[in-house]
C-alpha cells in the first residue's frame, strides 16, 4: 500500500490542471495528486526519502506549483483541489525533511517562501490567534489542543529550513514558535489540556474525546512534541516519570468518553495504532535510555495489529500510512521526528534486509542470535556502536548494520544520553505564558483568583498584572498571591525573567454578575455532558450568550434527552415574559427542541403552564442558527419558574448519521 499514492497526475506530455484549474506542463519532473499530509508526513515520506529520493524531489516540486498556483502549499490535496480537511501544515515537514537529508532538486529559496506563507496565513484554521498568544483556546478554534501541537511542531520544520539557509531572524522566529506546546501542557493534570479564559480547563477527563482534539484525546495528543522530546520529559518530570506515563498510555484501560470517535481504533491501552497521532509513541522510550521496551512494544504491534486477510489493518490505511509504519517498524527504523536527519532503532523483523538505493549502492540490515525481541549490540559498516538511532546519511552511503545476541534481555544498549536519539531545543527558549484560575466568567459577589506559570525551572521569574485590559510591563502590579476581585475585570498578564524574552500577553475576562437577579439560583433536573457545560448551571443565568459558533464552549449540551430546569428567585416576583435561547446545527447532530414550555410556582410543588413555544426553524436547514423561544405573558406573581425543552430525539433517516441521538444546545434563560 506504500506505492499505491500519491498518484502520478502529468500525462505523458508533462501537461496536468493545476490549482488555479488552468493547463500547465511539468518542465523536469512529474506532477503527483492525493496527498494526504496529516497522515503521511510521519512514516511514508521519510520512507520515501530513503527508497525514492528522486520521487521525493518531484512531489516537492509539485507542492512549489501548487503554492505559485493556488496561494499556499497543500494540506490535504486532491487532483490539484486542496480539501481542506486536516490540521498543520505538514508540507513543511516534508520539504524540510528531504532538504536536512540532502534532497535539494527544486528551488530551496522558494521553498523557504512558501513555508513561511503557510505558517503566516492568520485568517485561516487559527493561526491569527495562535500567532498572538502562542497557543489556541477552545473560544479561538475548534481542535485547539491538536493544532496547537502540529503547529509548533511544523514551525520546529521551518527553523531547521532557516537554520540550513543561515536565516538567522527566521530561524530565532520559528525556534520559539515551536516551543508554544509549553503552554498547553498543565503540570497539575501531566497532560496536554485545553485552554479558555486564560486558564486550563477543567473538570478534566484524558479519555475524552471531544472538539478539543482531532481524532484523539489527550492520552493520544499529550506525547506529540516529536522535536522537543526532552523538553517534554523535562517538563513531566524528567525520565522515570516520563517513563511511568508512557507505561501507562499502554496500560490504562481501553474505554474512551465523550464523543464517539470511529478514528480511534487498534487500541492497546489508550495508545491508538489505528490513528496517525499515536504511531510514534512506541519508539519514545528509546529517549529515556529504555529501548528494549521500544523493541517489545513495536513488535507486539507488528504481531497483533497486521494480518494479511482483508481487514488485517487496525484503522485506515490513510494513503499508505498505516503500512508505512510497518515497513519501516519491519526494518527496524523509524523517524520519529521527520526533519531531522535520523531515525530511531528497534529490532527487525528479518534477519537479513537489504535496502537497494537509487544509485545502485545497498544498505543491509542484519540480526543474528535468536528470534527473541532485544538488541544487545550492534556495529555500523564494522564499528561497535551503542546508538538507538542511524543517521539518513550512514543509510544512504550504502554498508551494513549488524545486530548481535537476541537470547536475553539487555539493558545497556541504547543507554547514556550519547547514544539517546537527538530531539531538544536547546535555544532561545521560551518563558511559558501565564494561566489563570478560575476560568468561569461570570461572578456573584467576589472571585479568588490566581496567576502562575509551570516552568519551574526558570528561577527568578515574575508575573506583572494590568486590570483594565492594558499591555502589563515591569512597573504593573507584581503578582505575589491569589487576590480578591469584586468587580468586573479584564486582567492581563505577562511573565518576565532574566535572559529570557517576556512570555506572551495572556487575559482573563470576569463579569460581576450585578443584576436584580443577583440572588437567583437555577437547578438543572438534566445531565449536560461534561464537554459542553456553558460554566455550569449558571452559565444559563450569567447574561453572556452562547455564538454560533458553539464550538466556543457557552452552550451547554445534552443528548438524546430532554432539557428541564427551575429558576428560584428567592421571592415572589411579577413575572411578564419569559425566555430561552438554542441552537441548530444541523450537520453537528445539533437540532432545534420540538417544543419549550414554561411553567410557574409558589411553592416548587404546584406548576402553572403559562407558555408552550413550538419549533418554527425546519429540521432540513443546514444553516447555523440561533433562535429564541419568547413568550409575553400576563403578568403573573410566582418565584420559581421551570422550563422544559423536547429534545428532537433520533436524527431522521435523511441524515447522514439516521438514528443517532441528535443534541439539545441551550444558552441564556430569561425572565423578566
Amino acid at each position: 500500500h506504500c506505492m499505491i499514492s500519491p498518484n502520478l497526475y502529468s500525462d505523458v506530455n508533462g501537461e496536468y490542471r493545476g490549482r488555479d484549474f488552468k493547463i500547465h506542463t511539468a518542465d523536469g519532473f512529474k506532477y503527483y495528486t492525493v496527498f494526504s499530509l496529516w497522515d503521511t508526513f510521519r512514516a511514508l515520506h521519510p520512507l520515501f526519502t530513503i527508497i525514492k529520493p528522486s520521487m521525493v524531489n518531484d512531489m516537492i516540486n509539485t507542492f512549489l506549483c501548487q503554492y505559485q498556483q493556488g496561494g499556499l502549499l497543500p494540506v490535504w490535496e486532491l487532483q490539484s483541489n486542496e480539501t481542506e480537511c486536516m490540521i498543520g501544515y505538514h508540507s513543511v515537514s516534508v520539504i524540510a525533511d528531504a532538504a536536512l537529508k540532502g534532497i535539494m532538486h527544486y528551488d530551496l529559496n522558494l521553498a523557504f517562501e512558501a513555508m513561511k506563507k503557510s505558517a503566516e496565513s492568520a485568517g485561516r484554521y487559527g493561526l491569527g490567534a495562535y500567532i498572538e498568544k502562542g497557543f489556541l483556546t477552545k473560544e479561538d478554534e475548534n481542535e485547539s489542543v491538536s493544532k496547537t501541537l502540529e503547529y509548533a511542531y511544523d514551525d520546529w520544520c521551518i527553523a531547521q529550513m532557516a537554520k540550513l539557509l543561515h536565516h538567522e531572524d527566521d530561524y530565532k522566529k520559528y525556534i520559539r514558535r515551536a516551543q508554544s506546546y509549553k503552554n498547553i501542557y498543565d503540570g497539575q493534570t501531566g497532560f496536554m489540556t485545553p485552554r479558555t479564559n486564560g486558564g486550563f480547563v477543567y473538570p478534566f477527563d484524558p479519555r475524552e474525546v471531544n472538539n478539543n482534539y482531532t481524532e484523539a484525546n489527550a492520552w493520544q495528543y499529550t506525547f506529540f512534541v516529536p522535536h522537543d522530546i526532552s523538553g517534554l520529559i523535562k517538563r513531566m518530570g524528567g525520565a522515570e516519570r516520563f517513563e511511568q506515563k508512557l507505561d501507562k498510555l499502554f496500560s490504562e484501560g481501553s474505554k474512551t468518553t465523550g464523543r464517539d470517535q470511529a478514528d480511534i481504533t487498534g487500541l492497546i491501552g489508550q495508545y491508538a495504532h489505528g490513528n496517525e497521532p499515536s504511531h510514534h509513541m512506541a519508539y519514545l522510550y528509546n529517549y529515556i535510555g529504555k529501548p528494549w521496551k521500544t523493541e517489545t512494544k513495536v513488535k507486539y504491534i507488528m504481531d497483533s495489529l497486521y494480518n494479511t486477510s482483508k481487514d488485517g489493518l487496525s484503522g485506515n490505511e490513510d494513503c499508505g500510512q498505516m503500512s508505512a509504519w510497518y515497513v519501516m517498524s519491519a526494518m527496524g527504523l523509524y523517524a520519529v521526528t521527520p526533519g531531522s536527519p535520523t531515525y530511531n532503532l528497534s529490532t527487525p523483523l528479518f534477519s537479513k534486509t537489504i535496502i537497494h538505493l537509487e544509485d545502485g549502492k545497498t544498505f543491509t540490515i542484519q540480526k543474528s542470535g535468536s528470534s527473541q525481541t532485544f538488541i544487545l549490540g550492534e556495529t555500523l559498516n564494522g564499528k561497535k556502536t551503542n546508538h538507538s538511532y542511524i543517521s539518513h546519511q550512514d543509510i544512504i552511503n550504502g554498508g551494513n548494520i549488524k545486530y548481535t545476541g537476541y537470547d536475553s534481555l539487555s539493558l545497556d544498549w541504547g543507554k547514556g544520553e550519547e547514544n539517546i536519539p537527538p530531539s531538544s531545543i536547546h535555544d532561545e527558549l521560551i518563558l511559558p505564558a501565564p494561566v489563570f484560575e478560575p476560568t468561569n466568567i461570570s461572578f456573584r459577589d467576589t472571585l479568588m483568583v490566581s496567576v502562575w506559570t509551570g516552568d519551574h525551572s526558570i528561577k527568578d521569574k515574575k508575573i506583572y498584572l494590568t486590570f483594565k485590559g492594558e499591555e502589563p510591563d515591569t512597573n504593573s502590579y507584581l503578582y505575589r498571591t491569589a487576590f480578591s476581585l469584586e468587580t468586573s475585570a479584564v486582567i492581563k498578564a505577562k511573565v518576565v525573567a532574566p535572559g529570557y524574552e517576556d512570555s506572551k500577553t495572556i487575559s482573563a475576562r470576569y463579569v460581576k454578575h450585578d443584576t436584580a437577579s443577583n440572588d437567583w439560583r437555577i437547578y438543572l433536573n438534566s445531565k449536560y455532558s461534561s464537554q459542553y457545560d456553558a460554566g455550569g448551571a449558571e452559565g444559563l443565568l450569567d447574561g453572556i450568550r452562547g455564538e454560533k459558533d458553539w464550538r466556543k464552549g457557552n452552550w451547554q449540551g445534552y443528548q438524546g434527552q430532554n432539557f428541564e430546569a427551575v429558576i428560584d428567585m428567592k421571592r415572589e416576583h411579577l413575572i411578564s415574559s419569559v425566555s430561552a435561547g438554542f441552537l441548530q446545527d444541523t450537520r453537528s447532530w445539533i437540532m432545534m427542541p420540538k417544543r419549550v414550555i414554561f411553567e410557574i410556582s409558589s411553592n416548587d410543588s404546584t406548576y402553572i403552564e403559562v407558555a408552550s413555544i413550538n419549533n418554527i426553524i425546519k429540521d432540513s436547514d443546514n444553516e447555523v442558527q440561533i433562535f429564541n423561544f419568547h413568550q409575553d405573558i400576563r403578568t403573573v406573581k410566582a418565584r420559581f419558574v421551570r422550563i422544559r425543552a423536547i429534545g428532537y430525539g433520533k436524527l431522521p433517516s435523511w441524515h447522514e448519521s439516521p438514528g443517532a441521538d441528535s443534541w439539545l444546545f441551550v444558552d441564556e434563560v430569561e425572565v423578566k
